[in-house]
């Protein structure tokens, strides 16, 4: 499928209007992501599976992730749950730096790489326990997080810049949906929402 037919199909007619949002998914090539033997589905609009029961979440997704966060290009932004490296690939096109955190280290090593491969030479990968952020990197103009908990943890609510968002999916597995917060003092104000499926914040 050609760039122009699925940023078309998946992202503009679900509503991702960001130019530098548009471009930045255009730039990143997803199929140097995913298992060499899913490449051909690289462009479908699903999820795709990586080891240890993790995936790679669909376009849309990471699209509406990357225009939740509203960035302008000289944010600071954390990246939590690398998986296979492509969400924080697109982050980089849009951010000054990317601090990238994954509990796997098999899914940290092959992040590495393909991020390497691509030129993505401002993604940062970490191995540690994601919930808990990067702390020696904040205050962050942005929060990425690619697994549900029930809640906000309060550990990265307060490596939240102040006006900046955080974009996380919340509820149990059966019922989650992906939120963009605003912090505003130590209030969340909704942005906006819609309902997905994440693996659990671990």
């Amino acid at each position: 499928m050609s760039p122009a037919r699925w940023i078309e199909e998946q992202l503009l007619r679900r509503g991702i209007t960001d130019e530098r949002v548009l471009a930045a998914m255009a730039r990143v090539p997803r199929e140097r992501f995913v298992p060499a033997d899913l490449q051909q589905f690289a462009y479908d609009d699903a999820a795709l599976p990586l080891s240890q029961g993790q995936t790679v979440s669909q376009p849309f997704i990471v699209a509406f992730i990357a225009q939740g966060l509203a960035l302008e290009g000289d944010e600071r932004v954390l990246d939590v749950g690398t998986g296979s490296g492509y969400q924080a690939a697109v982050l980089a096109e849009l951010a000054r730096e990317v601090h990238s955190i994954e509990v796997i280290p098999e899914l940290a090593e092959a992040a590495r790489g393909a991020l390497a491969a691509t030129g993505a030479g401002r993604v940062e990968v970490h191995l540690g326990d994601g919930s808990q952020g990067l702390p020696e990197y904040a205050p962050c103009g942005g929060i990425a997080v690619a697994a549900a908990a029930a809640e906000v943890r309060p550990e990265l609510w307060e490596q939240l810049e102040e006006g900046r968002r955080i974009v996380l999916p919340g509820g149990r597995r059966r019922s989650q949906r992906l939120c963009v917060l605003e912090r505003a003092g130590e209030e969340a104000r909704l942005v906006a929402s819609l309902p997905a499926r994440f693996v659990p914040l671990v």
